[in-house]
């Protein structure tokens, strides 16, 4: 039976006790805890993950899946085929890919180093392939609006028993305004339930006005997931899923850079030198992630060298900025999402050097014309949706 009220062990942190989730109505949570404990900041990213794979499944139509830390996604993605280059970046080459598995295949790959002890969100009832790619990962819980028994199984067995797994209410909706309290102050407001759409993406003020479905639908997935992103954010999406995002940055050319590295380092992942690194046996999955992290980074100490040329049988050749810049050249068609109006051409002269061909913005800077100038210098089209996408 459902429950109205679950004591946790803490709060945010160990030493905010006592802690606990009700519902102020008396009615039941919307959701059931099939196995494990979900602590707060697992409830945080549960019920905010939840409704980001729900509006993608609404608004766009195949499986989805998030990967969220902190409040935030790490990646987030639809249920779409992956390449073989793609799968072997991912890690699930070989292995069996529902829709659904490929989706959280895509969610988990696009940064793999933060997704690390991740929450998952699922938009479809939990199948055997998806269980068994999440029991090959750090994860830390999952909620999704069903399972079928043998995933359930499997998951339940993940962390030695461990593994909380909640089970949504996906027919609940939440009362039209929400509260909060910060110091003691109570704060309302009317609830975010703006979903965008394809109606959204109709004002196209650049001269280039060509906007192409498989662009459509990348900007809307960057839309929905910047909606669950703490802001500023920006988010740059490709071919059904989200390659980097830049979250929490104080300056949006700060979220923009962020946002361009992940995508950077999505792409180059998938560099045949990469793919094919001479890896000790034995070799667990995230010292790889962390390895080749460190393999495509310029900036390492001398204890970082030497770290991450213990993982391997022969020491490899690292890839040159010349070579780097060269794979990175083959990137294109790269969809931006920015949560609000991007204030300085800078971060559209910034996201020009990462393949990006599509923008989305609210629009409404005093420096449009600065912003639209610097699109059409590039050949970029560039979307108002109209709607500013702060989540905090």
């Amino acid at each position: 039976m459902a429950e109205n009220e679950i004591a946790l062990r803490y709060g945010c942190n160990p030493h905010q006790k006592p802690a606990r989730v009700f519902m102020r109505s008396g009615g039941a949570l919307p959701f059931q805890v099939l196995n494990g404990a979900p602590g707060y900041i697992n409830l945080l990213d549960a019920l905010n993950s939840w409704q980001l794979v729900r509006e993608l499944k609404q608004v766009l139509h195949l499986p989805a899946a998030t990967s969220f830390k902190h409040v935030s996604p790490a990646g987030a993605a639809l249920g779409l085929p992956l390449s073989e280059t793609l799968k072997q970046a991912n890690g699930v080459d070989g292995l069996e890919l529902s829709p659904l598995a490929s989706a959280y295949a895509r969610a988990r790959g696009a940064d793999r180093q933060a997704s690390f002890g991740d929450w998952v969100a699922l938009s479809d009832v939990v199948d055997v392939p998806t269980a068994q790619l999440i029991r090959r990962e750090v994860s830390d819980g999952i909620i999704a609006p069903g399972y079928e028994p043998e995933a359930l199984e499997l998951l339940r067995k993940k962390h030695q028993g461990r593994y909380t797994v909640l089970q949504i209410d996906q027919d609940y909706q939440p009362q039209e305004s929400e509260r909060r309290e910060v110091f003691g102050v109570t704060f309302e407001q009317k609830r975010n339930d703006y979903v965008p759409g394809a109606e959204q993406l109709s004002e196209i003020p650049t001269k280039n006005r060509h906007l192409p479905e498989e662009a459509k639908r990348d900007l809307l997935l960057a839309l929905i997931t910047l909606k669950y992103t703490q802001s500023n954010s920006i988010c740059f999406t490709y071919d059904g899923q989200c390659i980097g995002i830049g979250a929490g940055q104080q300056s949006r050319i700060y979220c923009t850079r962020l946002a361009a590295g992940k995508a950077a380092n999505w792409y180059l992942r998938q560099h045949p030198t990469v793919q094919n690194l001479p890896w000790k046996q034995g070799v667990k999955r995230p010292d790889r992630t962390n390895g080749i992290d460190l393999f495509l980074r310029d900036d390492l100490t001398a204890a970082e060298e030497q770290e991450w040329q213990q993982l391997f049988e022969k020491v490899p050749q690292r890839l040159s900025a010349e070579e780097k810049r060269a794979w990175l050249s083959g990137l294109q068609g790269v969809s931006l999402g920015s949560d609000a109006y991007i204030p300085f051409r800078d971060n559209v002269d910034f996201a020009s050097q990462y393949g990006v061909s599509y923008i989305v913005q609210p629009g409404g800077s005093i420096r449009d014309e600065d912003v639209i100038a610097a699109c059409d210098t590039y050949g970029m089209v560039m979307v108002f949706n109209g709607v500013r996408l702060f989540h905090h």
